[in-house]
């Protein structure tokens, strides 16, 4: 019995945000900017490619001018956490330098805005 106090005294508990109540109100925009991206023809693609992450929005995104956010969310441990501000080439493509980044599993977070319109997506992430 002891043994399990002191483990759970012991084990580290990171909150998905320390802000919550606020993130709450602002969630119908993520709702909102998830349907914007589910009507796109094709998906957000987020790949390990060698040494490197590479972003793709889809194909309608290409010669628009892009500007958001993209958040490498690590739910087991919050200091593996990044935030980049999106930087797409014409091809709506962003690569980022995998050395940045600590193994482990990741939820990337993309929140973007092109013409006026707000988009959001997501898609899980193993980085080697």
């Amino acid at each position: 019995m002891a043994f399990m106090v002191y483990r759970s005294i012991k084990t580290k508990y990171d909150l998905v945000s320390t802000e919550y109540y606020k993130d709450e109100l602002s969630y119908q925009k993520i709702i909102d900017g998830s349907n914007a991206a589910n009507l796109l023809k094709t998906k957000v693609s987020v790949v390990q490619e060698g040494a490197s992450i590479a972003i793709r929005l889809p194909g309608e995104m290409k010669n628009e001018i892009i500007k958001g956010q993209s958040w490498f969310y690590c739910a087991t441990d919050a200091k593996k956490d990044r935030k980049f501000e999106l930087q797409m080439n014409k091809n709506a493509e962003q690569l980022i330098s995998a050395d940045v980044f600590m193994p482990g599993n990741y939820i990337v977070k993309l929140n973007w805005s092109s013409d006026g319109r707000q988009y959001y997506a997501e898609q899980n992430l193993i980085i080697q």
